[in-house]
């Protein structure tokens, strides 16, 4: 099989794992891996499926791509490592912030230009434990992907839409989506084409396209333009746990997501910058309480 190589070197240190990091889908994601060689990534394109090897230099990274979708991820390669992004813009208001701006100052936003591919597992984490959204995540991968191409037999490539599309209902509660979930993926499927012209509308059109969906919601559609566009003001509101971080990390204390609208309202148009920096620093609230108890969404027989 034909690999396919590129360079990509602009001109600062690339953080790999800080930019390519919000792809990874838990740590038993079948469509990841890292190892002495790099990092590793399996992921379908307009072309088809695709693997990715990327290792990191000093003074840039080395791409090297296999599979029918190489030739679309090898042009892809600057966007998705953030070349694209301008934080020129991005003032740190609050000095809690500024050690963590300049420890991360090589970071940016990476955009796939695959709407659905980040759109589907957003779905699929809506309100439930991340513990739970990997596990579905990981099950239907490995039923429904395929072997990734190129040299490693432990990579699958995700379904492409026409595959999730065609997956029954008791699968999706045998992984443990409800069927709340599995709905509006089958709605999200149906109009696939339309949403993946999201990557190429303005900001603001994107939003309320994805959000024309029943079942997307504003939490959904960041966690979706956050990976899929690199939107660098697309905060997670709705999360469990960002509002209460971005509250304790600026003012000590946890606050809700309108006290986290005020908060981040001298960062617009780069408030995701914000909820990177506090999750990337871990100036987030301390973890306390007990762990859920996992349900399952089967059935009672």
């Amino acid at each position: 099989m034909t690999a396919f190589t590129t360079t990509f070197r602009p001109g600062r240190t690339v953080p790999l794992r800080s930019i390519l990091g919000s792809l990874r889908r838990g740590a038993g994601d079948p469509t990841w891996r890292a190892d002495a060689t790099g990092l590793w990534r399996a992921s379908q394109t307009p072309d088809g499926p695709v693997t990715t090897r990327f290792v990191a230099r000093p003074d840039g990274v080395d791409v090297t791509a296999w599979g029918p979708g190489a030739g679309w991820a090898i042009n892809q390669v600057p966007r998705l490592l953030g070349d694209q992004d301008d934080p020129s813009g991005f003032v740190v208001h609050d000095a809690v912030l500024r050690d963590a701006a300049r420890q991360h100052r090589d970071w940016r936003i990476g955009r796939t230009d695959r709407v659905m591919d980040a759109l589907i597992p957003a779905i699929i984490e809506q309100r439930v434990t991340g513990k739970q959204a990997f596990g579905a995540y990981r099950r239907l991968v490995q039923r429904y992907g395929e072997r990734a191409p190129g040299p490693r037999t432990d990579l699958t490539a995700p379904p492409p839409v026409s595959l999730w599309a065609r997956i029954p209902s008791w699968e999706w509660l045998r992984a443990g989506v409800d069927a709340a979930r599995s709905d509006t993926i089958m709605r999200a499927v149906r109009v696939a084409d339309r949403l993946e012209e999201t990557a190429s509308l303005p900001v603001a059109d994107a939003w309320r396209r994805l959000r024309a969906v029943p079942g997307i919601g504003v939490w959904t559609a960041a966690e979706t333009l956050q990976r899929a566009i690199g939107d660098p003001d697309a905060v997670s509101f709705g999360d469990y746990h960002v509002a209460k971080d971005v509250g304790f990390a600026l003012t000590g204390a946890p606050v809700d997501d309108a006290g986290m609208e005020e908060l981040l309202a001298p960062y617009a148009g780069h408030r995701f910058r914000v909820q990177y920096l506090v999750f990337a620093a871990g100036l987030g609230a301390p973890r306390r309480g007990a762990r859920l108890t996992l349900p399952t969404h089967l059935p009672v027989r």
